[in-house]
């Protein structure tokens, strides 16, 4: 069972949400009930048009060491698959996620990495995928996500043979997508969070749920049409427009 103040956090800040994880003597390994917490967070979050990003930051020295296996022994836990579905949904959200990853990201953990659109390392972080070793089968989701971000061949490099590797390697395989020093973390989280708050939300929802569709092979070629004309139905693109006919930043509302 969780301590009390040890289940993840929630915190909303205009158009950026924070989601931390707060089991650091525990390598921020997931319980069951931090997977429900989880979703209900993502449930919140989705729910509220005003948050445009979503944030997924952790305390101490690890960002997080995957699914609590040692509760899988407990008959009334639910299967790892319980684990894949949370990370399915948090790639599905509707705001833009940023994965803070200043420690160690380990089995699962690594899956929620690439759940996130973006991931900003620092030389700290280091990753591991155990699975096989420890005699698991890796969910479905999971399994896709490491193919459409890193590629076949650096999916099986991880699953197959459990390597650990750093962070200079995760910045060059693109497992991470920035990789910055440890005391900047903090800012460059804030400043890509308020350069993507500053989007236009019709199409920064819609083109980020299409290009992790078009990932998966998924091209719904009417479906993307038809945000394009909502796009240009909007009364954000007027905005738009005027905004940079006049120098200014634009002020968009998501109609």
């Amino acid at each position: 069972m969780n301590a009390p103040g040890e289940t993840p956090s929630l915190s909303v800040d205009g158009h950026v949400a924070t989601l931390r994880l707060r089991r650091p003597g525990h390598a921020n390994r997931l319980s069951p009930r931090d997977l429900e917490v989880l979703r209900d967070h993502l449930a919140t979050v989705n729910a509220d048009d005003a948050v445009r990003v979503l944030r997924i930051q952790s305390d101490g020295k690890y960002f997080c060491s995957g699914y609590d296996i040692a509760s899988l022994a407990s008959d009334s836990a639910p299967s790892s698959l319980y684990f894949g579905q949370t990370m399915d949904l948090i790639e599905a959200a509707r705001p833009v996620t940023i994965a803070a990853v200043q420690g160690g990201a380990y089995g699962g953990g690594t899956d929620l990495c690439l759940a996130c659109d973006f991931r900003i390392g620092t030389p700290q972080a280091d990753m591991f995928m155990p699975a096989t070793r420890l005699g698991l089968h890796f969910y479905p989701g999971g399994m896709s996500r490491y193919v459409t971000r890193l590629g076949l061949d650096q999916a099986k490099r991880l699953f197959l043979t459990a390597e650990r590797i750093q962070a200079d390697e995760m910045l060059r395989i693109g497992f991470l997508t920035e990789l910055v020093d440890e005391d900047r973390l903090q800012q460059r989280l804030d400043a890509l969070s308020a350069q993507i708050a500053e989007m236009a939300p019709i199409p920064l929802f819609g083109v980020k749920a299409q290009l992790n569709r078009i990932a998966r092979g998924e091209i719904d070629v009417a479906a993307i049409e038809e945000a394009v004309l909502q796009s240009e139905r909007s009364r954000d693109l007027a905005e738009g427009a005027l905004a940079w006919r006049e120098k200014r930043k634009p002020r968009f509302t998501g109609r």
